[in-house]
């Protein structure tokens, strides 16, 4: 992204440097994290009851950070990050190999989805898709 970024707007910021320092002002903002309340609800509603994951295109790091900030970090058997070894969204490879590692199939599984990418790779997964910013 920061290269496109360069491209696009004439710069030559470091790519490495700039993921470095906004990975440094999210962690450094955690406080500020809100939940999609409704997600939360379902998340300690059915903590224990049904098996969840967490799929992300985040970083381990701050996934882990974010899930302990919001007091749902024990909620979930399954989390997997931009740090697996998986295609990222929107490949259905990552809410897939969730499901697998679940122990669930594919059809059985509803994704809680903020952006276009999961959306799409959710469906693709043959997963019911829903969209937590409506």
């Amino acid at each position: 992204m920061v290269e496109l970024y360069n491209r696009q707007f004439d710069l030559s910021l470091d790519p490495a440097d700039t993921v470095r320092y906004k990975h440094e002002l999210f962690r450094a903002r955690s406080h500020e994290l809100r939940p999609v309340q409704h997600v939360l609800q379902v998340v300690r509603k059915y903590h224990g009851a049904l098996p969840m994951a967490v799929a992300s295109g985040g970083t381990r790091r701050n996934v882990l950070m974010q899930l302990q900030v919001l007091g749902i970090e024990n909620c979930f058997g399954v989390v997997l990050t931009a740090d697996d070894k998986v295609k990222p969204k929107p490949a259905p490879d990552i809410f897939l190999e969730a499901a697998k590692r679940m122990g669930i199939d594919a059809e059985y599984c509803q994704v809680f989805e903020d952006g276009d990418l999961g959306l799409e790779a959710a469906r693709a997964a043959g997963m019911l898709a829903t969209d937590v910013r409506q």
